[in-house]
Parts: C-alpha cells; sequence; structure tokens
C-alpha cells in the first residue's frame, strides 16, 4: 500500500475514535429520584410482558 494510503487510514480511525471520544465526554448523566425509576422500572416490566405476548 502506498504512503499516502495509510495516511488516509490514520485520519480515518483518528477521526472516529476522537469523535467517540468528544461524544463520551459530553455525555451527561441523568440523575433520577427513586418515584422515577421506579415508573421506569415499571414501563420496562409492561414493554418486556408485552414484548412476550406478541411472540
Amino acid at each position: 500500500m502506498p504512503w499516502y494510503a495509510w495516511l488516509i487510514l490514520v485520519v480515518a480511525i483518528g477521526s472516529i475514535v476522537g469523535g467517540l471520544l468528544m461524544l463520551r465526554d459530553s455525555a451527561n448523566k441523568v440523575e433520577l429520584t427513586d418515584a422515577q425509576r421506579q415508573r421506569v422500572a415499571e414501563r420496562n416490566a409492561q414493554a418486556d410482558s408485552k414484548d412476550a405476548q406478541d411472540r
């Protein structure tokens, strides 16, 4: 492979990794109250049971 193909490959991989690292750094952790966690758990349980019935 010529040198410029290696350069393009390194730049492409670097931009992918850099983008993923920026995305990870900019992500905000969502703080939920206990009541919100309970509602999410109930909603997930309902969705799981509906999925099981649809199969």
